[in-house]
């Protein structure tokens, strides 16, 4: 960002403190507008990133035509309506139709429409079009499990509530054993962490 974007954002930070009773200028608060822009730059990092990018730089022949599920992927973003948290997990699964991807290169791909302003549903489709468009897998299976602050920090304050979301493509959509495999895998014991 720019010098004067960086001003711009800061006083605005500013402003908000004032707006709920703070003093900007109180000695803890000083440092507080700087700190909350570079936060914000971290967190909303994935607006600078191609998920696709990401996914096609790590590509790889392979025979494997078997699942391959990566789960419990912690990730962690921000309500679109709100601004305030939305904890949770991710399980990713695909089946290759001759190709593979770089494992870590899927929690990657998570991370980068995790750290934009989101609702759970929209980040659960876009993980699963990402993977399906990108890898062209024979299907995609995402299920999003997560705690949203806005019901929790405010609203109804229903603590520990949690929101599952779901997005299937190709064989897990059509195939009931596949989509049996997959959510038995997901909601199985995690048994030792090696």
């Amino acid at each position: 960002m720019s010098d004067n974007k960086n001003t711009e954002f800061e006083n605005a930070v500013k402003m908000m403190m004032q707006h709920v009773g703070e003093d900007p200028t109180r000695e803890g608060l000083l440092d507080t507008p700087k700190r909350v822009r570079k936060a914000y730059e971290f967190i909303y990092g994935g607006y600078k990133e191609d998920p696709k990018e990401i996914l096609s730089k790590a590509l790889f022949t392979s025979s494997n035509d078997e699942m391959v599920l990566v789960k419990d992927i912690e990730f962690y973003s921000t309500c679109e309506h709100h601004l305030l948290p939305i904890i949770g997990r991710v399980h990713v699964a695909y089946i290759p139709d001759g190709k593979v991807v770089g494992l870590s290169k899927i929690p990657r791909v998570v991370n980068v429409f995790a750290r934009r302003m989101q609702i759970q549903e929209q980040l659960t489709e876009q993980i699963a079009d990402a993977i399906m468009d990108t890898i062209e897998p024979k299907g995609v299976a995402v299920v999003v499990q997560a705690r949203h602050m806005c019901m929790e920090m405010r609203g109804v304050e229903k603590i520990n509530s949690t929101t599952t979301s779901s997005a299937l493509r190709g064989l897990f959509k059509k195939d009931d054993k596949t989509r049996a495999e997959f959510f038995s895998l997901i909601n199985s014991p995690a048994g030792s962490r090696f």
